[in-house]
């Protein structure tokens, strides 16, 4: 068994900033991660890091930006957190190397973004999260952590107390990928989980296909809620043929959609008559798709978005990548012709509930970036803020577990913060069915609250876990891929951009029948060494779990706020649902319940208004 203080699962730019804090406040501390760390999904992210640098700005105008992006379901303490610490972080990043693109008097440079009422979009040409990425492993290297690449953490290692906020997360059961072992973790202070988004849910996504919410599911599963996970955004500019993404930076710098028509639709048709390209993301993905609906897309898939008229010179010193991309994957000359772009999943808003120091419910456990929901982003998230994101409370989440006096969280966690029962009765009742998954519905918790030992707690999952993966590397069953498909089928046609109670209704129906097939899966490959088939079996089970979660999500939540649409409900209802939906596993049996948003901030109260562009 490995032991260290603080384990991180994950190696992203969230993960990385994590460990590097817990570092600093002297604790020993490994990082666990199924990819080496420099092709963690974070270097996919082209666009930037919102920050208030300049004298005309400020971290009052970040927060307001921020909020009335959320649609008003941001916590003001978490998005002051995350704007407040933005400059201090984005200042240590330049001092550890950043490369950071700068205007010609040597000062950083800063590009308008979607939704900010001031251009305070940090970035390194167009590849602003590989940069990031590589400037903190550097800093991983230089401090010696130590980093267990290729491990797949399968489950946490948690108490069974009844109450969830009795239990206590002890560390990781992992897979070691490259010998097919499978160990323990065990850590003395905390463990954080870092492992970002969860796009593979969908079948067109911008996100890696490691991204399967594996911490997501791992925490839910073991106890802690998850929050507001009806809140799915989908980026306007992906790659209609791969889903890779086309950067907002492309419009941060002047770029234009056109309709079949060549109308410049955002204004042409009233979508946001003063913002344009440059309205939040949500309100661009919805014009899109109705422009599609409608009978203008191009050839009836796409719109097209022109960066021709910047000229050469300037696409070649900001956004070189994105000739590449569009020339790679769809053939296109991005400085002759337009390129093709349609939305695609590219971000989860809600996940795991958390305070703004990382903490969940559960003694031990934290987590930080896009796996986490402190919540920053509400219903929306903006572009530029989900970088920061990543290092501020990646930060804040290592200090704490590593031991740093932090002030005290003024966002609560866990049922006790309840304020009232969900009462949403689909069709089809969703959580487990009646047959385990090998071993897994054993959610992660020890046997009865009987083992107090934490080395006990530990090595009990690791019996669990290898159990599990021998019964599925021995028995005959379904392939995981014929699941996976019909899941990601029905999300994208049931529950993308535009939601329906018929279309929601439908999924949850799709996702209990994925749910029993999944009773039966099996692995095909029989190898013990770099079994990609059982990993990707191992994957699925969360994926099925989160699926059910956004879509549960999106049938309770009978209003129109940020990126979740509803046919039926097509008004923003403040005196309804200025609250979080909040989700616990409960041993497969599903709570839904609310807790109120938090708008009183350190130096405001934040008062809903109307949300145009």
């Amino acid at each position: 068994m490995h032991e260290h203080d603080v384990i991180v699962v994950g190696a992203g730019g969230a993960g990385l900033r994590a460990a590097i804090a817990a570092r600093e406040e002297g604790a020993d501390v490994a990082i666990v991660t199924k990819l080496h760390p420099v092709r963690s999904h974070t270097g996919a992210a082209e666009g930037g890091i919102n920050a208030a640098l300049q004298e005309g700005d400020s971290w009052q105008d970040h927060a307001y930006d921020t909020m009335k992006g959320s649609d008003f379901l941001g916590d003001a303490p978490a998005i002051e957190t995350l704007t407040k610490d933005a400059r201090e972080d984005v200042i240590q990043l330049e001092h550890w190397g950043m490369p950071f693109s700068r205007e010609e008097d040597g000062t950083v440079s800063q590009r308008p973004f979607g939704g900010l009422s001031y251009p305070r979009t940090t970035y390194a040409g167009a590849e602003t999260g590989h940069h990031l990425l590589h400037t903190m492993y550097e800093q991983v290297v230089k401090r010696g952590i130590e980093v267990y690449e290729e491990w797949y953490v399968t489950d946490l290692a948690v108490t069974d107390e009844d109450d969830p906020e009795d239990r206590t997360c002890h560390g990781v059961a992992a897979y070691d990928i490259k010998t097919g072992a499978v160990e323990g973790f065990r850590a003395r202070d905390g463990v954080i989980l870092a492992t970002g988004g969860l796009g593979q849910v969908f079948d067109h996504t911008t996100n890696a296909v490691a991204n399967t919410g594996d911490g997501q599911a791992m925490a839910y599963r073991a106890g802690v809620p998850l929050e507001d996970m009806e809140f799915v955004q989908f980026h306007p500019t992906s790659l209609p043929s791969t889903g890779v993404l086309i950067s907002e930076a492309v419009r941060g710098e002047g770029g234009i959609l056109y309709n079949s028509e060549g109308e410049r639709f955002m204004f042409e048709r009233g979508y946001a008559n003063n913002e344009g390209e440059l309205a939040s993301r949500d309100v661009v993905s919805r014009a899109e798709l109705t422009e599609i609906n409608e009978g203008r897309g191009v050839e009836d898939e796409y719109v097209h978005l022109d960066m021709r008229h910047l000229g050469e010179e300037r696409i070649m010193d900001r956004l070189e990548n994105i000739l590449h991309l569009a020339a790679d994957f769809e053939g296109v000359d991005g400085l002759e012709e337009p390129m093709p772009v349609k939305p695609g999943q590219h971000y989860q808003m809600g996940g795991i509930e958390t305070d703004e120091n990382g903490e969940t419910c559960i003694d031990g456990l934290y987590a930080a970036g896009e796996c986490a929901c402190v919540s920053v982003h509400g219903a929306n998230r903006l572009g530029g803020n989900a970088l920061p994101e990543l290092f501020v409370f990646g930060k804040r989440a290592g200090y704490h577990a590593a031991g740093r006096d932090m002030k005290t969280a003024e966002i609560p966690t866990g049922h006790s913060a309840r304020s009232e029962a969900g009462d949403v009765s689909p069709a089809v009742e969703p959580g487990a069915v009646d047959t385990p998954i090998d071993g897994a519905d054993e959610d992660a918790v020890a046997d009865g609250g009987s083992l107090a030992d934490p080395t006990a707690v530990v090595e009990h999952e690791v019996k669990t876990q290898r159990e599990r993966i021998e019964a599925l590397l021995e028995d005959d069953g379904t392939n995981h891929a014929d699941i996976r498909a019909a899941v990601q089928e029905t999300m994208t046609a049931n529950v993308n951009v535009f939601r329906t109670e018929e279309g929601l209704e439908t999924a949850l129906e799709d996702l209990q029948d994925a749910r029993r097939d999944y009773q039966d899966v099996a692995v095909e490959d029989p190898s013990r060494t770099f079994n990609t088939d059982l990993i990707h079996t191992l994957e699925t089970r969360n994926i099925i779990d989160l699926a059910e979660t956004i879509a549960l999500g999106a049938l309770a939540r009978t209003e129109f706020r940020g990126a979740h649409w509803r046919a039926e409900h097509q008004t923003r209802k403040d005196d309804e649902w200025l609250k979080h939906t909040m989700i616990a596993w409960n041993d497969g049996d599903l709570d839904l319940y609310y807790v109120p948003v938090i708008l009183d901030g350190e130096s405001k109260s934040y008062e809903p208004v109307d949300r145009s562009y």
